[in-house]
């Protein structure tokens, strides 16, 4: 009993050996690795669902993937130096547990061309012999250039994209449709790309392919849950951080939403590169002139009473841009129209039954122009790019409104709600730290800010993190 006039002791704070910020893919794939070799570990999610950037959400009685198009990186199983099969065996997983179905094929359309490719090379190499020719050559030549890349290299120096295409590709438009899809499935820069993470998106995408669990990204967070807590991994969610306390160059406690503290040899942070060093204390370690990012998306979404293939469109995914150019940038007004991506998820090998057939098309967008609307406004915007959702879907499955049984919306201020990421930006800041290093000694970022990319590159972000600053220091 505490007497009267007297404090209560202050009880000691829990300590780990490894504290992770964020329960997404990087962080469970790290904190799995780190249990694995018997370290404390505690994983803070401040919000009620795992996965961060690629999670899930049932509403009225239907089931919506955030994030996830397709599992990138699904490379044959003999390929062993392939990333996939590198995360299996870090995580002691086999294919299996992914229960990934490939796709059938997927396109590239501009006006007047497209590119169809598959988990083959070979398509798309015969479709860039098919729609540009005189770039047959050429294109073979960079297929060599980005196979004997190394990109997972930590201290790639940056290169511009544009400029690597421009000494091998001599058609404008063909570089054009080669970055469309990159880009947007993990370019944080605007109008260019680094090379590096060019070709990790090249491989990932173009050599290695697409494929997709059927009952979506739900498959793969419960799985590495079920990893992490079998491996004694302590999660708690609903658990924000809300500072970061640093005393002479490194962390000294975490301190919770709830006033709690905890205590940790070293601290993983998948919250992102600013919005981690927004929580320090010494805020002397924020670096002012490091860019922030902006690329952010909105995303609608359709429930179906048929499944696209029945409709007669049977691409899984369709990236399209409406002029030769590709602008990739931040539109000035909510939404940039002239380009995005298509996904259908029941266009999978394997995915004849799922109940739900969804039509997802994903837009760039401006955050600032979401963020500014008030809610009568930001209500009538959604509806307004309902309507636009719809002309795009006629576009590509003529009669298709009629198919819609329902429909569902997330925009860039949901994004920055659900991920704490500033300017709901999906990519993170334009600048990755390969390393994972802050200026805190012992805070290191994994996940988006680190660089590798897609869900495959998620986790082995996660792993590559673990290993290198806690395991090789074992």
């Amino acid at each position: 009993m505490v007497r009267r006039h007297e404090a209560p002791s202050r009880s000691t704070p829990m300590h780990y050996d490894v504290a992770i910020i964020g329960a997404g893919m990087s962080g469970l794939a790290a904190g799995i690795r780190l249990a694995y070799f018997d370290k404390r570990v505690c994983i803070l999610e401040k919000h009620y669902a795992y996965g961060g950037l690629n999670s899930y959400y049932t509403i009225d009685g239907r089931s919506f993937d955030v994030g996830l198009h397709a599992v990138t990186n699904f490379a044959p199983p003999n390929v062993r130096q392939a990333p996939l099969a590198k995360l299996c065996r870090q995580l002691r997983l086999t294919r299996d547990d992914f229960a990934m179905h490939p796709q059938r094929f997927s396109e590239i359309r501009f006006p007047g061309r497209t590119l169809r490719f598959s988990n083959d090379i070979a398509e798309l190499t015969d479709e860039v012999a098919r729609e540009f020719p005189h770039q047959k050559d050429a294109f073979q030549r960079l297929l060599t250039v980005v196979r004997e890349y190394n990109d997972v290299r930590l201290d790639a120096k940056p290169l511009s994209a544009r400029r690597v295409l421009r000494a091998h590709i001599d058609d404008p438009v063909l570089t054009e449709m080669l970055l469309c899809p990159l880009m947007y499935y993990g370019s944080a820069e605007e109008h260019d790309m680094d090379f590096t993470q060019f070709v990790t998106m090249f491989k990932s995408i173009l050599l290695e392919g697409f494929a997709r669990p059927v009952d979506g990204v739900r498959t793969i967070i419960k799985m590495l849950v079920r990893k992490y807590r079998s491996c004694g991994g302590k999660l708690r969610m609903q658990c924000g951080v809300d500072r970061i306390n640093v005393k002479g160059g490194t962390v000294e406690s975490i301190v919770l939403d709830s006033g709690e503290q905890i205590t940790a040899d070293v601290v993983f942070s998948s919250a992102g590169f600013h919005e981690t060093m927004g929580m320090c204390s010494d805020h002397s370690q924020n670096v002012p002139d490091d860019p922030v990012g902006r690329i952010s998306f909105v995303e609608t979404i359709a429930v179906l009473d048929e499944h696209p293939h029945q409709l007669g469109h049977d691409a899984a995914i369709v990236f399209f841009n409406d002029s030769d150019v590709f602008d990739y940038a931040v539109p000035n007004e909510l939404v940039d129209l002239r380009s995005g991506v298509i996904c259908c998820p029941t266009n999978y090998e394997g995915h004849e039954s799922v109940k739900d057939s969804l039509f997802r098309v994903t837009w760039l967008a401006n955050y600032a122009r979401w963020n500014s609307l008030d809610e009568v406004a930001y209500r009538e915007a959604k509806a307004s790019l309902l309507a636009d959702f719809r002309r795009r879907g006629e576009s590509v499955i003529p009669g298709f409104s009629p198919h819609i049984v329902y429909t569902d919306m997330f925009t860039p201020r949901t994004i920055q709600r659900f991920t704490g990421h500033a300017n709901g930006a999906v990519y993170g800041s334009p600048r990755k730290r390969r390393d994972g290093r802050t200026r805190v000694e012992n805070l290191f970022i994994c996940g988006t800010d680190q660089g590798f990319l897609g869900i495959i590159g998620a986790m082995l972000s996660g792993v590559t993190i673990a290993n290198l600053h806690v395991l090789s220091q074992a």
